[in-house]
């Protein structure tokens, strides 16, 4: 529902810009309300927990721990390679595919390559992983009526085959010659064939060092020891989720000692030395829905992008630990184009864009939906409430709705709602996988899993630059960033985002650029 300033919010920010010729002055004020520094009470930790144990708090409740939807951040942070795995792993800081599941691979043609499979390996239910198992898996995601959000991402419409050559050695081939197969299976986690194929799985079991204990919705999911995990045993027993929406609320929780590592934090959450600095892969941006009006006029939709102050977003809200942002990826990821320039702030050019789409009979006073998820990043909802502003100032009608995860994501991925209206989602996009194959086909594409609309033209470019190699998927997707906004402009971006993660002075772990989206437990333990 719409958010107002008011009683109740830790913060109001509000954005004054004046212009003069051929400069800008931008004043921001933060001005602190209410108890925003109030005590944790009634915070629901039973207190300190076993050394054996690692407790570790989220902004919101798992939607689901489907493996098939483990690219879906809230679930994968959870779900990837603690409790499933896949057959190969980026490593995030070299970018390089190791093995995991599978310990080679190879491209035996054009359209087929050959994964070599790691003998020996069961998965929690004491099934045997083999060649058959992860057929089944790659099989699950892309043939089943599941509506598998991994699909829609990494996948799109390819169509892939697989052949069991024997035990250890499975062939994937796809119709046309691809030439990241690898990095793309590397988001398929393996399932046991037993696993259910007509709806999609609560518990998963996998072949991961973790298993599910036990899920009590609403108020804690454990994590324990797979017993008959295939490598070195993790060094805690057991591992405890919960989840509070308010960052204050988490940053509390791991200086009281009531939890061990806690994720989304912004800088004044209060983790003071135990907020730790990390570069994520996420970009925040304002995805416009442009099947409706006003929105289906291109010259709205260039307004918006106007509008957005992005650099006095950063400045206050992200208090500089972000980079504003020029297209969907940030640097390290192949595609990215260091020389594109972010889109200027001109309110006074947004302005004059929507008094000429009005002139010409676009209703530009229809009410805009602006829809994010409570939870998305820390002060989203002081986001929401700027841009709405700064949306209103250039003539246009925006009303903030909020929603939490399982309710958003009807707005955020394939298949829309009928008859939504017009409507901008504020997203964050984190590529995980370092090329912009696994943004451009999902966000640009006209029928990408989470794009509202594109044009044949960019479609076949898209395509195109996909088929590449080296230096030339570098420039091809290069230029897909630099025509896009111009010619289709789903898309206002805002920035290239920085995480902070608290962790108790006791723990060991160095979060890194997959952390947002992925955080194994193997990786941690008391010093």
């Amino acid at each position: 529902m719409w958010m107002p300033f008011g009683e109740g919010q830790s913060m109001i920010l509000s954005i004054r810009a004046s212009r003069r010729r051929g400069a800008a002055l931008v004043a921001v004020t933060l001005a602190a309300v209410g108890l925003s520094s109030c005590a944790v009470a009634n915070s629901g930790s039973s207190g300190p927990a076993s050394p054996s144990t690692v407790r570790i708090v989220l902004p919101q409740e798992p939607p689901t721990l489907e493996p098939c939807d483990s690219s879906l951040t809230s679930t994968g942070v959870v779900v990837r390679s603690n409790i499933t795995q896949p057959l190969v792993e980026r490593d995030p800081t070299s970018g390089k595919l190791e093995p995991l599941l599978a310990t080679g691979w190879r491209q035996v043609s054009g359209t087929t390559w050959r994964f070599t499979l790691r003998p020996g390996v069961t998965f929690s239910d004491g099934t045997p992983f083999d060649a058959k198992a992860a057929a089944f898996a790659i099989d699950r995601v892309l043939t089943t009526s599941l509506g598998c959000n991994v699909q829609g991402y990494v996948f799109g419409d390819a169509k892939l085959t697989t052949e069991v050559v024997d035990a250890n050695t499975l062939d994937v081939s796809t119709a046309e010659p691809d030439p990241i197969l690898p990095l793309r299976l590397s988001f398929v986690e393996i399932v046991p064939p037993s696993t259910g194929t007509a709806k999609k799985a609560r518990v998963p079991i996998g072949t991961g060092p973790y298993q599910v204990a036990r899920w009590d919705a609403g108020e804690k999911l454990v994590l324990t020891r797979n017993p008959k995990y295939w490598d070195q045993a993790p060094s805690f027993q057991t591992a405890e989720y919960q989840w509070r929406d308010e960052g204050s609320v988490r940053a509390a929780m791991v200086t009281n000692g009531e939890a061990d590592v806690v994720t989304n934090l912004s800088p004044e959450d209060g983790a003071g030395d135990l907020g730790v600095t990390f570069p994520n892969n996420e970009t925040t941006a304002l995805r416009i829905t442009g099947t409706y009006a006003p929105l289906n006029d291109l010259r709205v939709r260039q307004a918006i992008n106007y509008a957005i102050d992005r650099a006095s977003i950063v400045k206050a809200l992200f208090e500089g630990d972000a980079i504003v942002a020029a297209q969907l990826v940030p640097d390290g990821v192949v595609g990215h184009d260091p020389q594109l320039q972010p889109w200027p702030y001109d309110p006074d050019k947004a302005r004059k864009l929507i008094a000429e789409a009005k002139a010409d009979g676009v209703p530009t006073d229809t009410r805009i939906r602006l829809i994010s998820r409570n939870g998305l990043f820390p002060k989203v909802d002081i986001v929401m409430q700027v841009v709405q502003q700064e949306l209103a100032e250039i003539g246009l009608n925006a009303k903030i709705e909020m929603f939490d995860t399982a309710a958003s994501l009807p707005y955020q991925v394939r298949p829309f709602p009928a008859k939504t209206g017009p409507y901008v989602m504020l997203v964050q996009h984190g590529n995980q996988a370092g090329d912009t194959a696994f943004s451009v086909d999902q966000y640009m594409v006209s029928d990408g899993a989470q794009s509202t609309f594109g044009t044949p033209a960019l479609d076949a470019r898209i395509a195109a630059a996909g088929r590449l190699q080296g230096q030339a998927r570098q420039d091809a997707y290069a230029r897909i960033f630099t025509t896009e906004p111009t010619e289709i402009g789903q898309f206002a971006y805002i920035a290239h985002m920085t995480g902070v993660l608290g962790k108790g002075a006791d723990i060991d772990y160095e979060p890194d650029s997959a952390t947002g989206d992925e955080m194994h437990l193997a990786d941690m333990s008391r010093k």
